[in-house]
């Protein structure tokens, strides 16, 4: 077995809310549920859990054991993949390599979090010495940096940018799961003129922090032949790399660990980046999206911005870009906001999508983005692409 022998079955995720009053384990239950209706598959049938990580509501060390029980499951293999925004694309490969190994043949994986309700996260490690005492307590502050450095290499286009603001608002829009203070248009002066939060970063540029819950179902290939579903998605690739450069004292912090996971999730898929059908990136900001596009190859470092201008990035478009919206323009639930951009391309792939449904189904790029390390970029980066089967 492998990567190509699991099948993803069925998607699920509730509306993304600002300050909903949930909890992740009531959300975490609506997903379930909706799981189990989509999929055909009896609740006793699950027999692993992976949950992402939760800034909040779970509060408690046992997350994912305690998330069994609100459930009600009993499972041969639990597990909480703890890359941050990584987490849920990560998680499909860990789901991957445990039925491979025997340890169980249909996993549940959860992702719920609700920090615009209740935030408990503090970080720790070199933030209370090196970065707070001088006023870098945020992400928008790192990616501001992390911008401040591209602009000094390669310039930084603003017009760019805003069409990735724009791209994005225009698809959540058709979105009604996005969560509904986003769900609206904007314009190129509209971005320009937001207010600016860590130079560069506009408030365009950054995500809403808000309320949600996403997952998937995945089993066994041949189990999803035996039950003669009628579709679901295939992981076909997978890369991941974490803490980039660990070895040198100095690197580029404009270079991204998408390169070595990319590549590696490209030759496993058998795929070109010219070849992707539509991309699903991790979006917590903007810069983010243009990095992504020079590390995965679709263009050279420092081009992004001309890559960007030529290529239609619509749900209708050549390279459709986050069609549901992306955490940007549909709201970050968290650290489950890696699962909003998965959810989506797997919708993709079912031809689910609806009003923004995209013309080419063959395949989805999905990445992920976890954790600011100190004098790096992003700690982990994940990619992963997924492949219809009928």
């Amino acid at each position: 077995m492998g990567l190509r022998d699991v099948a993803i079955v069925a998607y699920a995720e509730t509306k993304i809310a600002l300050r909903s009053g949930s909890d992740p384990y009531a959300l975490a239950g609506d997903v379930t549920d909706a799981l189990l209706a989509k999929s055909g598959f009896d609740k006793n049938e699950i027999d692993g859990l992976i949950v992402a990580p939760t800034l909040t509501g779970a509060r408690t060390s046992f997350w994912a054991q305690c998330m069994a029980e609100f459930l009600g499951l009993e499972l041969a293999f639990t597990d909480m993949t703890d890359l941050g925004g990584c987490s849920p694309a990560g998680a499909v490969a860990r789901a991957a390599a445990a039925i491979d190994a025997g340890l169980c043949s249909t996993v549940l994986l959860i992702n719920s979090d609700t920090p615009s309700t209740h935030y408990e996260y503090a970080n720790y490690a070199f933030h209370e010495e090196w970065a707070d005492p001088y006023g870098l307590m945020s992400a928008p502050g790192a990616f501001g940096l992390l911008s401040q450095r591209y602009r000094h290499q390669y310039g930084l286009d603003d017009h760019a940018l805003a069409k990735l603001a724009i791209t994005q608002r225009r698809h959540a829009i058709l979105n009604d799961n996005a969560c509904d203070k986003l769900r609206k248009p904007i314009t190129v002066e509209d971005y320009l003129n937001s207010q600016m939060i860590a130079d560069p970063i506009r408030l365009l540029d950054c995500v809403m922090v808000a309320d949600g819950a996403n997952g998937l179902l995945v089993t066994r290939r041949d189990i999803a032949k035996r039950k003669k579903l009628d579709m679901f998605v295939v992981p076909s690739g997978y890369g991941e790399m974490t803490n980039r450069g660990a070895s040198r004292s100095i690197i580029d912090i404009t270079e991204t660990g998408h390169a070595q996971a990319g590549a590696k999730a490209f030759a496993a898929a058998g795929l070109k980046p010219s070849e992707i059908a539509s991309f699903h990136p991790y979006d917590d900001f903007l810069i983010a999206i243009m990095l992504q596009l020079e590390m995965l190859g679709f263009c050279d470092p420092g081009q992004a911005a001309s890559y960007i201008h030529a290529t239609d990035l619509g749900f209708d478009g050549t390279l459709p870009l986050n069609t549901g919206g992306g955490q940007i323009s549909a709201g970050q639930p968290g650290l489950a906001g890696g699962g909003t951009n998965l959810i989506e391309a797997v919708r993709q792939l079912f031809g689910e999508g609806g009003a923004r449904q995209v013309k080419n189904r063959e395949n989805a790029l999905v990445t992920g983005i976890g954790w600011i390390p100190y004098g790096r970029n992003w700690g982990s980066s994940v990619a992963l692409i997924l492949t219809p089967d009928a």
